[in-house]
């Protein structure tokens, strides 16, 4: 019998940006992790759609035996799930051969991030490099747009890159984004993130009037890429190579820091912890509780600096 896994896995990818609205890393991702377990089943002799829990199982074991961090494991038992789910639903299986498998247990570790001295020195080196009129200004303003963009709003670095050129004609303080599942949220812009937004939209306006062929790209930030905008390994290189210039070690910086340096930023300075999630596009808070150690030493702090006793403390010192 004709090994039919590979037809359903393509009709599980078309559900999940049909009726589920996945993003497009999302469902390269379940194709990717999907394939490799279906790898594994076949070297076994068992078919993708004709697993058990025990073959699941095994194969999550395989990837211990290798090396692959918890964190990893869950993403493709994620995948899994999603996957039988599907098959469950369309009666192609009469059970769900993932409902009994465990979650990889992982440890709870801290994003990294930047300190408000090392954001402040990049933005700093963006907008004098941006100001240079000399060749190429136009990248370098495009860069201080992403960045004051990045730190203003926390947008994951997809959302960011693929943000429609529309972005340059609205008005006021505030941004739509576009984010996983295609869910909007709406988030405040800065004065300066503003301020290098229209700068930018202007030197591109600029640029594409005096060309012999001006571009038309429904994009903020056009590029010659498959999807026409700036691909986001493009701005995460040019990101440490503009950290080096400002003096700070690139292999601490990337867009993602960035991201968690604004989430971190806002709650050490007395922001809520819901207010953070909806800015972030979290759909759950515990995602979002990642950063609650930063909410402990915020607590601490105002402890230590206004409870009674502590004052009487620093009284006697």
């Amino acid at each position: 019998m004709k090994d039919l896994g590979r037809v359903h896995v393509e009709s599980f990818l078309e559900m999940m940006s049909a009726e589920r609205g996945a993003a497009v890393n999302t469902l390269q991702s379940y194709e990717r992790d999907l394939d490799d377990l279906r790898s594994f089943l076949h070297g076994r002799s068992i078919r993708l759609t004709e697993a058990a829990s025990g073959d699941l199982g095994a194969y999550l074991g395989s990837l211990s035996a290798q090396g692959f961090k918890p964190s990893s494991q869950a993403r493709r038992l994620a995948a899994m799930r999603q996957f039988y789910k599907f098959l469950y639903a369309e009666g192609l299986r009469t059970d769900d051969p993932t409902s009994i498998l465990d979650a990889p247990k992982k440890g709870r570790s801290l994003p990294k991030t930047m300190g408000v001295n090392e954001v402040t020195k990049l933005l700093t080196q963006a907008e004098t490099e941006a100001a240079d009129p000399a060749a190429g200004q136009l990248y370098r303003m495009r860069m201080l747009a992403l960045l004051e963009l990045l730190y203003a709003t926390g947008m994951r670095v997809s959302e960011l890159v693929s943000l429609p050129a529309r972005v340059l004609d609205q008005e006021g303080r505030f941004l739509m984004i576009r984010g996983k599942g295609n869910k909007e949220r709406l988030v405040p812009l800065s004065q300066s993130a503003i301020a290098a937004l229209k700068a930018y939209g202007r030197m591109l306006a600029a640029e594409n009037a005096a060309s012999k062929q001006p571009q038309d790209s429904p994009w903020l930030f056009p590029a010659a890429s498959k999807e026409g905008y700036l691909p986001r390994q493009v701005f995460a290189r040019d990101l440490k190579t503009l950290a080096i210039r400002a003096g700070l070690t690139p292999s601490m910086i990337s867009p993602h820091v960035m991201r968690h340096a604004f989430a971190s930023h806002l709650l050490a300075n007395g922001a809520d912890l819901r207010v953070v999630q909806e800015l972030l596009g979290h759909q759950d808070i515990s995602t979002t509780q990642i950063y609650t150690h930063v909410l402990e030493e915020r607590l601490l702090q105002l402890v230590h600096t206004h409870h009674p006793l502590a004052k009487q403390a620093k009284k006697h010192e």
